[in-house]
């Protein structure tokens, strides 16, 4: 595979929206507007149930931000732009009247953290660790951090986020909530995955529908809340120190 991609399939009232931009899953704006979209249109599909959102490739699941796009922002509206483009995925994963599976098989970095945890129930392989590097570029993980310390809570979102060059197992990820399991094998993941999503369809939609809004309560300000955290980082990919660092990639 080498042409990017996001797009939905449905299958036995499973929707799989699933992305893909070589060589490292990092996504870029376009791709971002698309998983709001589809994650979106998804939720108002009346065929589909529960939603699983997973990634193509073989190594990572998401590399966050495309530093190629953010080393050409110009000026604070469209780093802020940028940015919200995240926020929106976020929001779109929270405001989904499904229940959502994340479907992690590799590497999750910056950006591909907060997706995965902004799922309502995300599973992954043994190989699936995660870091949070924005602090070496100068910027911070302001956009997912909501999400992220709604999972895992503050103590190891601050030790996640500081330690910005450490990669953290997805042992270690498990133990503070992001991961509910993990598997030795991506076919076991994906096994696992489909068994899940099956078994969730068999439930009653409006039930499911109830607990998910029991899920997300108290979150109801995200849509301004994200959109300031994408103002923050906006202004920061402008930095001095930013450009720097950024230079090196």
């Amino acid at each position: 595979m080498s042409t990017s991609y996001v797009r939905l399939n449905v299958k036995d009232k499973i929707g799989y929206i699933e992305f893909y931009n070589p060589p490292h899953n990092g996504l870029p704006a376009f791709m971002l507007k698309s998983l709001a979209n589809l994650i979106t249109k998804a939720g108002s599909d009346p065929s589909i149930a529960v939603v699983v959102l997973k990634s193509g490739g073989n190594r990572t699941f998401c590399a966050g931000a495309s530093l190629e796009e953010l080393k050409v922002v110009s000026n604070a509206e469209e780093g802020t732009a940028f940015f919200q483009g995240f926020a929106n995925v976020i929001n779109a994963l929270r405001c989904c009247p499904k229940i959502t599976i994340g479907r992690v098989h590799g590497k999750a970095v910056g950006g591909g953290v907060g997706l995965a945890a902004a799922t309502d129930y995300c599973v992954a392989s043994c190989y699936s660790e995660i870091k949070l590097s924005e602090l070496t570029i100068g910027i911070g993980p302001f956009v997912i951090e909501p999400a992220v310390t709604r999972k895992i809570g503050l103590s190891a979102m601050s030790q996640l986020s500081l330690e910005a060059n450490k990669f953290f197992s997805a042992e270690w990820a498990q133990q503070k909530g992001l991961y509910t399991n993990i598997y030795s094998s991506v076919e076991d993941l994906d096994n696992q995955v489909k068994l899940l999503a099956e078994q969730l369809c068999s439930y009653n939609p409006e039930a499911l529908t109830r607990l998910k809004e029991t899920f997300w309560e108290g979150t109801s300000d995200w849509d301004k809340l994200l959109k300031k955290r994408a103002a923050i980082s906006g202004r920061l990919v402008l930095s001095d120190f930013t450009n720097k660092q950024l230079k090196n990639y």
